[in-house]
C-alpha cells in the first residue's frame, strides 16, 4: 500500500481591528483554503483611563499582546471615516496610528479599509447597519450570540473583508518600516 502525499493546507490567521478612544474592538479569524474560522474577538475597554497618552499606550501594549498570543499573518483595520469633530478625528486617527505601529513593529503587514468597503463586503451592503453586519458575521462564522458591544463584530468584520478581498486594498499597506519609507518617501523628514 503506497502512501499517499497530502500536501498541508497552510493557514493564515488575520487579526481585524476597529480602533476607538473609548472602546477598541478586534477579532480573529484562520483561513485555510477558503474556510474561515472564529478564533477570537472582544473590546479593549478605554475609557476608564483618564488622559490620551494612556489609552494610546494601552492600545499599544493589547495589539502587542494579541500579536504575541495568536500571531496573526495580517492586521487589517478600519480606516477612520471623517466626522465633523475635528478633535475626535484626530484622536481616533491616533489611535489607529498605535495600533498599526503594533503591527509594523513587528513585521506584520497592514491593510485598512473603509467602512463602507468592510459592509459592503461583509453584508453586500455599504450602509449596513451594525446589527446586520454582526447578524451576517453570526452566520458566516457560525457563532449563537452577538456582542454586547458591536465593536467587536466590527472588528471581525474588517478581518473577513481583508480576507474576501484577498489583502487587496483601497489603500496602501506595507510590510515593514522600510517597505512604508520606501512606498513614502515625502512622507518622511
Amino acid at each position: 500500500m503506497g502512501k499517499i502525499d497530502k500536501k498541508p493546507q497552510t493557514e493564515r490567521i488575520i487579526l481585524g481591528l476597529d480602533p476607538g478612544t473609548s472602546v477598541m474592538g478586534y477579532g480573529l479569524i484562520s483561513v485555510k483554503g477558503q474556510k474561515i474560522s472564529l478564533i477570537q474577538f472582544g473590546v479593549i475597554h478605554l475609557s476608564k483611563y483618564s488622559g490620551h497618552e494612556l489609552k494610546l499606550k494601552k492600545i499599544f501594549d493589547r495589539v502587542s499582546s494579541l500579536i504575541e498570543e495568536y500571531h496573526p499573518d495580517e492586521v487589517a483595520l478600519e480606516a477612520p471615516f471623517y466626522g465633523k469633530n475635528v478633535q475626535s478625528m484626530l484622536k481616533l486617527g491616533r489611535a489607529q496610528g498605535v495600533a498599526m505601529a503594533a503591527a509594523l513593529s513587528r513585521g506584520i503587514p497592514i491593510a485598512e479599509y473603509a467602512p463602507k468597503k468592510v459592509k459592503q463586503s461583509v453584508t453586500s451592503n455599504g450602509n449596513a447597519s451594525k446589527e446586520q453586519v454582526a447578524n451576517m458575521l453570526m452566520s458566516l462564522l457560525k457563532f449563537k450570540e452577538a456582542p454586547k458591544l458591536l465593536d467587536a463584530t466590527d472588528a471581525l468584520a474588517v478581518a473577513v473583508c481583508h480576507h474576501f478581498q484577498k489583502g487587496v486594498t483601497q489603500t496602501k499597506s506595507s510590510k515593514s518600516w522600510d517597505a512604508f519609507i520606501t512606498e513614502n518617501p515625502g512622507r518622511v523628514k
